[in-house]
């Protein structure tokens, strides 16, 4: 598995749909459960590239964020969202918003080599730790993460849109 920047440095996000687009709204509406549960998608069952490249768009307008493709054999698996700072200047960690794997491809190790691509990043950065929310209502994704080692620090509700999170936190 390789890890690829979605936009090389100087280089806009694509807006309009196209093969890039299509693959990532495919592979957002391969996870259809986690979109019905966390609501960041009007419609789970309808997850168009419009509204794919607008969220995109939303994460990357935030100046330490990073977003990486996750490729297979030339194929689309997998999605990671990075934060190098959190917003709290009081937060010393990187962050992970969103880590996510074609649906048809979960509990096959894909998102452990995922997760531990991105943990490596953060690690040859030169960064001690790593953090993350998980939705009180996402218990698989709580499973995931604290399989890989990911311990519970606290509770507070996303930055977002205020839902009630588990925050994780796992030394480097």
């Amino acid at each position: 598995m390789i890890l690829e920047p979605l936009v090389p440095a100087g280089h806009d996000l694509p807006v309009e749909p196209g093969e890039l687009l299509n693959e990532l709204a495919g592979l957002y509406a391969s996870n259809r459960e986690f979109f019905t549960l966390s609501g960041d998608f009007p419609d789970p069952d309808d997850i168009r590239p419009e509204q794919v490249a607008a969220a995109l768009a939303e994460d990357m307008a935030h100046p330490d964020a990073e977003v990486l493709l996750a490729r297979s054999e030339g194929r689309l698996v997998g999605i990671a969202i990075t934060l190098a700072h959190h917003p709290d200047p009081a937060d010393p960690d990187p962050w992970i918003g969103l880590l996510m794997v074609d649906a048809g491809r979960h509990r096959t190790g894909y998102g452990r080599r995922l997760a531990a691509l991105v943990e490596d990043r953060f690690r040859q950065a030169g960064r001690t730790a790593v953090r993350l929310a998980v939705l009180d209502s996402n218990p698989n994704g709580f499973r995931f993460w604290t399989a890989l080692g990911y311990d519970v620090i606290g509770r507070r509700k996303d930055l977002q849109l205020g839902r009630p999170c588990a925050v994780l936190r796992k030394p480097l």
